[in-house]
């Protein structure tokens, strides 16, 4: 994303050394936002199994419910980019928070299956979506022109670090008193950030009348130090105009779209993200504690499990973007899927109704590997796409939710018909494997070979 511009009025200045940037306060009001946006990523696994004893649902229709909600939590992120182009990265993001806080609160007066649907699927869906992990990228090519990786790690792990927060609590409330608490427990989470992102959450820059953390100059804020490919000029990006902010957002994203489809590198990204999506969101977050319940695991212990994987997901995820700005990001993407397969492939020799010390070594290594992935991703976006570059990874983004919703919705059909999880986890395993081999192949000077001229 280019440098907002300013008028005469609002020129940018340099932050002197001693004090601290507005940058990183938005960071900070960031991280917040999405750690109260992410309590409901933890909330399906805990409460599957008491929705189904007390309604009688099968594990498809709350799968399906899930399933939904991936599904709009990944189309609707390349539209909150562009909307946040639009109308501001602080509107958006408000909203988002309303709609996730709803649809949590109401889903306590639900009694019939479609209205799962519409809470879980629809309201949630759309919130997560707006709240997606392209916020991170739009947060961090806004406002730094430096240590854009170690940003986006870090509020990336915002996520993890929201499901660490409200996962145990959520899984004892789910037991004792009910699932409807832990729902109000999530509603009051997202609502509660809503007043700090309006008070605290600027724009851009220049709204605080400064440069970018790192830029010397206004020519300087938009490379990025330590990036291991060299961005071209005739990159398929939106040139920059004093316009392009009032664009419709729908035509900005899908015209972003069309032009990184002619980008084989757009293409392995998808698919490797689609992938990840499939392994993260939709097996282990939404069918890990139902899973290890089948194997006479408590449900509380499982969550604990989880929550353990989301502490190990922030310091893999900040590590991961330092590791980004000063390595290849397509071979850390090989190294961090070809992990994960391993760990998939023997998970279910790992399931049994007491922890032993190999599921506490699963437990970290997946949790270090979680969403390591979004780094590197972000990074060859921007590199490959340029000014696009937010936008794309919204797309690449929705893949990876569109993954995950055809994982949520698979397992839950695997274990209705099997009684068991063990072809979900293998097949996943197998996936994995493909997603090292395509990220391995992407060309390190992607971005110069496959450069689409932007019509004039």
């Amino acid at each position: 994303m280019s440098a907002p511009k300013t008028t005469p009025r609002q020129r940018p200045r340099q932050v002197p050394k001693r004090r601290l940037h507005p940058a990183w306060t938005v960071a900070a009001v960031a991280f917040l936002a999405l750690v109260g946006a992410a309590g409901f990523r933890a909330a399906p696994g805990v409460m599957m199994v008491p929705l189904q004893n007390e309604f009688g649902w099968s594990t498809t229709v709350l799968s399906s419910a899930v399933s939904i909600n991936l599904v709009l939590f990944g189309l609707t992120a390349p539209f909150a980019a562009a909307l946040m182009e639009r109308f501001g990265i602080r509107a958006v993001t408000s909203v988002a928070l309303v709609l996730i806080g709803a649809g949590s609160a109401l889903t306590v007066l639900v009694n019939q299956s479609w209205q799962i649907l519409l809470t879980w699927g629809l309201l949630i869906g759309l919130g997560t979506g707006s709240m997606a992990l392209v916020f991170a990228a739009t947060i961090a090519n806004t406002w730094f022109a430096r240590s854009r990786g170690l940003v986006i790690g870090i509020l990336t792990a915002g996520s993890a670090a929201g499901q660490l927060v409200f996962l145990p609590f959520i899984a004892m409330l789910a037991q004792d008193p009910g699932w409807r608490q832990a729902s109000l427990l999530i509603a009051a989470g997202a609502l509660a950030v809503v007043p700090l992102v309006l008070k605290f959450l600027k724009n851009s820059p220049a709204d605080a009348g400064v440069l970018p953390y790192g830029a010397e100059s206004e020519a300087a804020a938009e490379p990025s130090d330590g990036e291991p490919f060299t961005e071209d000029p005739e990159v398929p990006a939106e040139p920059a105009e004093p316009a392009e902010p009032r664009r419709n957002a729908a035509v900005r994203a899908l015209q972003a779209l069309k032009r990184a489809s002619k980008v084989r590198t757009f293409w392995a990204l998808v698919a490797g993200f689609a992938i990840c999506g499939a392994t993260t969101n939709g097996l282990i977050g939404t069918h890990f504690i139902p899973s290890a319940h089948d194997h006479g695991m408590a449900e509380t212990t499982a969550a604990g499990l989880l929550a353990v994987v989301g502490i190990f997901d922030i310091l893999g995820t900040i590590a991961s973007g330092w590791l980004t700005d000063r390595f290849n990001p397509r071979i850390l993407l090989a190294v961090y899927y070809q992990f994960r397969g391993i760990g998939l492939l023997v998970l279910p020799l790992l399931l049994s109704a007491t922890v032993q010390p190999s599921m506490i070594v699963f437990v970290v290594i997946y949790g270090l590997d979680w969403v390591a992935t979004v780094p590197p991703t972000a990074a060859i976006c921007r590199q490959v796409f340029g000014a696009d570059g937010s936008v794309v990874f919204g797309w690449v983004f929705a893949a990876h939710q569109l993954g995950a919703a055809a994982a949520a919705l698979a397992a839950g059909a695997i274990r209705d018909a099997t009684g068991q999880y063990t072809y979900a986890w293998f097949g996943a395993a197998a996936m994995c494997t493909i997603a090292a081999v395509i990220s391995a192949t992407i060309r390190k000077d992607a971005g110069k070979r496959e450069a689409v001229p932007v019509p004039a």
